[in-house]
């Protein structure tokens, strides 16, 4: 095995030769195995070993392990102990996942604390095998059927392409010492009742399981890169992008053979996994929302539009002076004449009208303007709806309020009792600045 790990590293992972390496170290079979195949290939490892305190003098005892044979084996060695339960309950987490979280931001921290470069773990073949069943049992697109990845961010898998047999022969037959994580054995876990009722059944159909497996991988693999150069080509066909906005065309959208897939595709890395409302969002209603932990995906009429979420910004802000920038840059100055009409970032009006301070504001349900060329007032939820604005476009628009009166639906539509004309005494023009 030592050869063909050798090998394995020269031909698919150069990029680790002479690179300063931290292997995650648990204890167990797979990682001792690991540091021992690094260690005969001269590469520069240290060690990093968390303890979970989740078993007890197991735990601690998994610990004293390895300082040992970081000691004998002249390894430097970092190690952290973590009250995982603690951190598990505060963040309303699983146990394995509260231990996934806390031992990568802890390795992470390593790298950058000691200058290393990469984070080497264990897994192996019967690892990826246990993963794609896991993921089949649970319901999956292409990337929960494609493995474990070799290599993701500064995490790499030397092991991948090795099976649980080679590395049990590797370690009898060198005798590399090891220790058994007694919760391996208990099927409360779906993975150990994977590969303790449904692995050995497959193997044993198929003695070649594992290689006509890796073959599978392979071949999922580069079908998730073609539909991954698709959905790059059609993107620029279907999405436009606006600021934070991403504006998918229903109508280009519908014209893919399986739009759905495209969809999955674009959405996925925003963390939505209501993919049967996603799909059926095409014939929703306009104005129907689909949610995910940080972002929101809306109907709106011709219209699909992804959008981070964000708190609505209810504050009043002040005017002082004759310029505000935030929440959005107006400038107030004197005129002796309107030289232009108003258009959409600029208006004219007669300060004799007005009550200062002026104040900005997002609207509110129950406001009201009143627009030249109607009588009376228009409801502003009415003017929203009459020039089909978006539902972000009606979150995004300020009002300018004078005494509780909108003065301007800013870039949009002034109200016709503030007006300026020539023959108005005291003009203010009143701008927006880009």
């Amino acid at each position: 095995m030592l050869l063909e790990f050798q090998k394995h590293l020269a031909e698919n992972l150069p990029f680790l030769k002479e690179k300063k390496l931290l292997l995650a170290l648990s204890g167990g079979i797979d990682s001792m195995v690991l540091a021992q195949l690094l260690k005969e290939s001269d590469c520069t490892v240290a060690l990093a070993h968390c303890n979970f305190q989740l078993r007890g003098n197991e735990s601690d005892g998994d610990e004293k392990f390895i300082r040992d044979f970081a000691l004998k084996n002249n390894f430097q060695l970092f190690g952290t102990r973590f009250d995982t339960e603690s951190f598990a309950s505060d963040n309303k987490l699983s146990i394995q996942l509260a231990a996934r979280q806390l031992r990568y931001i802890w390795f992470y921290q390593l790298l950058e604390e000691n200058k290393l470069d990469y984070i080497l773990t264990a897994h192996h073949l019967d690892d990826n095998l246990e993963t794609f069943l896991i993921n089949l049992t649970r319901g999956t697109g292409l990337d929960g059927l494609t493995g474990i990845p070799v290599q993701n961010d500064k995490i790499v898998r030397p092991l991948l392409n090795f099976s649980r047999e080679e590395i049990q022969n590797y370690a009898s037959e060198n005798k590399i010492g090891w220790r058994e994580d007694s919760s391996n054995s208990s099927d409360k876990y779906l993975r150990n009742k994977l590969r303790h009722d449904v692995v050995p059944i497959l193997k044993n159909l198929n003695p070649s399981f594992l290689d006509s497996f890796q073959d599978t991988l392979n071949n999922l693999q580069q079908s998730k890169s073609l539909a991954e150069d698709a959905s790059v080509l059609v993107y620029k066909q279907v999405v436009s992008e606006k600021e934070n906005q991403k504006y998918f065309t229903i109508s280009e959208l519908k014209r893919l053979p399986n739009y759905q897939a495209y969809l999955y595709e674009w959405l996925k890395p925003f963390g939505f996994k209501a993919w049967k409302d996603i799909y059926e969002l095409t014939e929703a209603q306009s104005g129907k929302i689909i949610l995910s932990e940080n972002y929101r995906l809306l109907k709106d009429r011709e219209y699909l539009i992804l959008e981070p979420i964000i708190e609505k910004d209810t504050a009043i802000y002040e005017i002082i002076g004759d310029e505000i920038e935030s929440p959005i840059h107006l400038k107030i100055s004197t005129t002796d004449q309107i030289i232009k009409p108003s258009d959409s970032n600029l208006i004219y009006v007669d300060k004799e009208t007005l009550k200062f301070p002026l104040h900005i504001r997002k609207w509110q349900e129950g406001d009201y303007f009143c627009p030249a060329g109607i009588d009376g007032r228009k409801k502003v939820s009415k003017y929203f709806k009459d020039e089909k604005m978006s539902l972000p476009e009606k979150e995004n628009t300020w009002l300018l309020i004078s005494d509780h009166k909108i003065v301007w639906i800013i870039g949009k539509r002034s109200d016709q009792r503030f007006y300026a004309t020539n023959t108005t005494q005291q003009i203010l023009k009143i701008e927006i600045l880009k």
